[in-house]
């Protein structure tokens, strides 16, 4: 029903290199209960009929890797420039982002956002903080404490129609981002957070112990 309303593309981003995993090859290539990280979730988003078309942004070297017929993108040298390729190569009206390094996504995750984040235009999946936040200054000295009520951790996907995307990418202007919708923030667009499980982000070789076990 979602994608008969609009149309819609996911970015995978798979370049980053993961130094703080140690390992000669990118974190989310390092097989995780058989098969790469990063396959885990292609594989959840490929089950989804309301996703038109899937484009992966990964070195070449590791594309084949991926299903014969999948789309490809370059990875640029930060977040924005690796995104700026894969919607390159997106057709969607709207466009999901997802981490490679996430590989827990549920299908009623990803469904849940696109009907939640279609019409407000960028959505991110999140959940509550669980621990207490204090903002530091510089010198390490706690300035005041968060009220943790109204903080929420992000997750991927996220959502953001083609024309948000495009205008924060516009008015990014070389300013870095930690994740995709504040690309929508920068432009003033409201931005919902669907409510998500605590998703697991493999960073360390600790994380990927975790995962395996699970």
């Amino acid at each position: 029903m979602i994608s008969s309303m609009k149309t819609v593309s996911l970015i995978l981003l798979a370049g980053g290199r993961g130094t703080r995993m140690g390992t000669p090859i990118p974190k989310v290539f390092l097989p995780l209960k058989g098969k790469p990280i990063a396959l885990h979730s292609f594989e959840t988003f490929k089950a989804i009929d309301a996703i038109d078309e899937i484009v992966v942004v990964c070195p070449e070297q590791f594309q084949p890797l991926f299903p014969e017929g999948t789309l490809f993108a370059s990875p640029g040298k930060e977040r924005q420039d690796s995104m700026e390729n894969g919607l390159a190569k997106t057709t969607g009206e709207i466009i999901l982002t997802h981490d490679g390094a996430r590989p827990f996504v549920t299908q009623e995750e990803v469904l849940k956002l696109l009907e939640e984040g279609t019409a407000v235009g960028a959505a991110a999946l999140g959940y509550p903080a669980k621990n207490t936040v204090k903002e530091v200054d510089q010198k390490g000295f706690v300035e005041k404490t968060l009220e943790r009520s109204s903080l929420y951790e992000m997750a991927t996907p996220q959502l953001l129609a083609r024309t948000v995307l495009e205008a924060g990418l516009n008015a990014a202007n070389g300013k870095t981002f930690t994740d995709d919708v504040a690309l929508a923030e920068l432009v003033g667009h409201p931005v919902k957070v669907v409510m998500g499980s605590a998703q697991m982000k493999i960073t360390t070789p600790t994380d990927l112990e975790l995962a395996s076990a699970l």
